[in-house]
């Protein structure tokens, strides 16, 4: 397999076109059956009369430095095959460069795929080719908590803790993602840590000892079956949640309210948005997870928005205009 760096020299040499799409795709996709899955897509992006060089990764820095490469060579459009977590990665690439030319494409291929789902980009693998062939660029937002970039949210508190002891049963105990998920999520839960947190949102102050704080990279919706969607991912705003005053029964009560699509009416459950966040803790480092990945990050923390700084290929009808008014719910006075 050639080197990341190398792959557009190998295509030089070979006096090939200068690839119009370098999509990375991650190497465990396809069901075992990636080398087909990669040939699938490069037929068919040259269906669509474009060159595509397609790499497959076998680790999140060779899929970095596939990315890196493409940007730095101006290839126009910047693919990625995987998850949020992948997709996630190439972006923050492309939010890293001090100057980017390439738009981002997105080929869903992992379970939950929330950032093409809210972009209304296809989740059918040749239909998000298509996308990418005949799309529109559209530049969204993207949010950052110190220097780290994500594009759906990031959080504090319960998930970080559930996504590491799920790491640990899936290499400890061999134990597949949602089951090892699962029990995690029971030992956090018996556990039931709290945070001691100052939230400093637009100048003022607010002590919250919470299970969580969740950090969206926009609005998401709290009502109706479109719980946990985004509307839109320009209205250049963090949206803050926030569980306070509660023990495991009420945690059960707000997943419960979840389930059913009726968050908005959770009596103990804080809703703003902002620009700028900054979270205070007695620790000195604490866990933070950015669209399920988690680092140890030295706090405090300080959340912004970055407002149209991530340029991405959307359906040419998709339209993701700024929903009027703001978010804000309740913000229990201290």
């Amino acid at each position: 397999m050639p080197e990341p760096t190398t792959i557009y020299q190998h295509a030089a040499a070979a006096t090939l076109p200068r690839p119009e799409v370098v999509a990375t795709i991650n190497a465990r996709a396809g069901g075992g059956h990636a080398q087909a899955l990669a040939a699938h897509i490069t037929e068919r992006f040259a269906q669509h009369g474009l060159h595509a060089t397609v790499h497959l990764a076998h680790s999140g820095e060779e899929m970095l430095a596939v990315a890196r490469q493409a940007v730095a060579d101006q290839v126009p459009v910047v693919a990625v095959g995987g998850g949020d977590g992948s997709i996630n990665a190439v972006a923050s690439t492309l939010l890293a460069a001090a100057t980017c030319h390439s738009a981002l494409g997105v080929l869903p291929l992992g379970t939950l795929n929330h950032f093409a789902k809210d972009l209304n980009i296809p989740l059918d693998l040749d239909e998000a080719i298509a996308n990418i062939a005949t799309g529109r660029r559209l530049r969204v937002d993207s949010g950052e908590v110190n220097g780290q970039a994500f594009i759906n949210n990031s959080s504090l508190g319960l998930y970080p803790d559930i996504v590491r002891e799920r790491e640990k049963q899936q290499a400890r105990l061999g134990r597949g993602k949602w089951l090892a998920f699962a029990w995690a999520a029971l030992g956090a839960l018996r556990r039931y840590p709290f945070l001691r947190v100052r939230l400093h949102i637009d100048g003022q102050p607010h002590w919250r000892r919470t299970p969580f704080v969740f950090i969206g990279n926009n609005r998401y919706l709290m009502q109706g079956l479109d719980i946990g969607k985004r509307s839109t991912l320009t209205e250049g705003q963090l949206s803050l949640y926030v569980c306070h005053h509660t023990g495991r029964w009420g945690l059960l009560r707000l997943a419960l309210h979840a389930l059913f699509g009726r968050l908005e009416l959770a009596h103990d459950f804080d809703v703003l948005t902002a620009t700028e966040i900054h979270i205070e803790t007695h620790r000195k480092r604490m866990r933070v997870a950015t669209d399920g990945e988690v680092l140890i990050m030295q706090t405090p923390l300080h959340y912004r928005i970055r407002p149209a700084s991530l340029e991405v290929i959307v359906p040419q009808e998709a339209a993701l205009a700024p929903t009027p008014g703001r978010a804000d719910k309740l913000w229990a006075d201290d």
